[in-house]
C-alpha cells in the first residue's frame, strides 16, 4: 500500500473567526468574497457562517485564498484560513484476521461485552448523543419509540441513509439491548440519539457538511459527537488547526468529540498514521481491535509525532442495525469502534456528570490496559462504569 496522495480538497475555504468577534468577521468575509452591503444579501453558495464555533465557509474566484490569507496575516477577526476537504466513511479493506476466539453472542454482542456494557448499570439515559455520517434509517423496527433527532446537511438528500454506515454506526453507540431478534447491539440505549447527515449516500462530504453537524450538535447541547468519518493522511501532515479550535470551543461547552484513526494500514508491513480529524490533539481518535484483543491489521496508528491514538474499541465483524430491508450487517473498521466508544463515553456522562474535558479524562482513565503499544491502542480498550 503507498501513501496516501495529497488531501482531495473542494476548491472552497475553511476560515476560522475570533470567538467573540464572529460578527465583524462575517462582515469582513462578505467584503472579500462579494457580500453586497447595501442590500444585505449573501448567497448561501457564497458565505456560510457556523455561529457556535465561530467557522465559516466561504466560495468565490481562485484569488480568494490571497485575499482571505492577507485578512488573516493581519490582526482582526480572520485568524486562519485552510482548504475544506473532502471526507468519506472511512471503509476497511477486507485483510486476513486471526482465527476469532468463541464468543457467545446470544445475548449481547462481543463488542458490548469487551467494553464491559453488559455488567454496567448505566444505560445512557438523558445524555444526548450525535452521530455525524450517513445518516439514519427511518423506518427501522428497533428504534420505534426512542427519542431520536434527525437533520440532513447533505444538498438534495434527507436524512434517510442510503449507504447503511450512519445506521450502523448509531445501533452500535446508542441501539437497543433487547430488540425482536438477539443479539442487543447498542452500548447507551436509552441515550438521545441526533443523527446528523454530513456524508452523502454514497458515503463522502466535506468539511463544510462535518462542521455544519458539530455546529448543530453543539447547539443542541450534545455531551458527545461520535464521527466515523475523515481522510486518510500522509505521514507528516500537519493537523488542521481550525478543527483543533472548533474542538476546543466544543469541549468548553461541555460537548466532547470522538472520531475514528482511520483504516489505512497494511499490518504488519505498513502501520498509517492517524487521519483527518481525529489526528487533532483536542480529538479523540479511536483504534480498532479485533475478538482476540490484537489490533485490527487495518487499523491507523500513531506513525507519526503529530496524529496519536488516544483509546482502542472492538472494530471487526461488528454486528449492529444496518438500512432495510437488510436490517443488520457485520461490519469492520475504526469506524464500527468509534461508536463503542461515544456510547461507553454517554455512559460515563450518566453515571458521573462529567463533561468535556473532565469526560475525556474519565474514558480514557478508566480504559483498561492491554499487552500492546500505547502507538497503536493509547490508554487502553475503554470500559463502561
Amino acid at each position: 500500500m503507498t501513501e496516501p496522495a495529497e488531501v482531495e480538497t473542494t476548491g472552497r475555504y475553511l476560515v476560522l473567526l475570533q470567538e467573540d468577534a464572529i460578527e465583524e468577521g462575517v462582515a469582513e468575509l462578505g467584503a472579500i468574497a462579494g457580500f453586497d452591503p447595501n442590500t444585505g444579501e449573501l448567497g448561501s453558495d457564497t458565505l456560510e457562517v457556523f455561529p457556535e464555533l465561530g467557522v465559516a465557509v466561504v466560495s468565490g474566484d481562485p484569488n480568494l485564498l490571497a485575499e482571505l490569507n492577507g485578512a488573516a496575516d493581519r490582526p482582526g477577526p480572520v485568524q486562519i484560513v485552510e482548504p475544506e476537504r473532502v471526507v468519506h466513511v472511512f471503509d476497511a479493506a477486507p485483510a486476513e484476521e486471526p482465527e476469532a476466539v468463541a464468543v457467545d453472542e446470544s445475548v449481547l454482542t462481543w463488542g458490548l461485552q469487551a467494553v464491559g456494557a453488559d455488567v454496567s448499570t448505566a444505560t445512557g439515559k438523558g445524555i444526548k448523543l450525535a452521530v455525524l455520517d450517513t445518516g439514519w434509517e427511518k423506518n427501522h423496527p428497533d428504534f420505534v419509540g426512542r427519542a431520536i433527532t434527525t437533520k440532513s446537511f447533505i444538498t438534495g438528500e434527507d436524512v434517510q441513509d442510503g449507504h447503511g454506515h450512519g445506521t450502523h454506526c448509531i445501533g452500535t453507540s446508542a441501539g437497543p439491548r433487547k430488540p425482536s431478534t438477539l443479539p442487543g447491539y447498542g452500548v447507551a440505549h436509552e441515550a438521545e440519539i441526533f443523527a446528523g447527515k454530513v456524508l452523502s449516500n454514497a458515503g463522502s462530504g466535506s468539511d463544510g457538511g462535518i462542521l455544519a453537524g458539530i455546529d448543530w450538535a453543539v447547539s443542541n447541547g450534545c455531551a458527545i459527537i461520535s464521527m466515523s468519518l475523515g481522510a486518510d493522511v500522509a505521514a507528516g501532515t500537519p493537523y488542521s488547526q481550525i478543527y483543533e479550535t472548533v474542538a476546543q470551543r466544543a469541549m468548553a461547552k461541555g460537548t466532547l468529540i470522538i472520531a475514528a484513526a482511520g483504516n489505512a494500514s497494511m499490518r504488519p508491513a505498513r502501520i498509517a498514521p492517524v487521519g483527518h480529524p481525529a489526528r487533532c490533539p483536542s480529538i479523540i481518535a479511536v483504534a480498532a481491535i479485533d475478538v482476540n484483543r490484537a489490533i485490527a491489521s487495518f487499523s491507523s496508528g500513531s506513525a507519526d509525532r503529530i496524529g496519536q491514538i488516544d483509546v482502542c474499541a472492538p472494530g471487526v465483524d461488528v454486528y449492529s442495525s444496518f438500512k432495510l430491508p437488510e436490517k443488520y450487517r457485520r461490519l469492520r473498521g475504526t469506524s464500527m469502534a468509534t461508536p463503542h466508544v461515544s456510547g461507553i463515553a454517554a455512559l460515563i456522562a450518566e453515571k458521573t456528570g462529567a463533561r468535556g474535558f473532565e469526560l475525556w479524562a474519565r474514558l480514557a482513565g478508566t480504559a483498561l490496559r492491554l499487552p500492546l503499544p500505547s502507538t497503536d491502542i493509547g490508554s487502553g480498550l475503554v470500559q463502561a462504569p
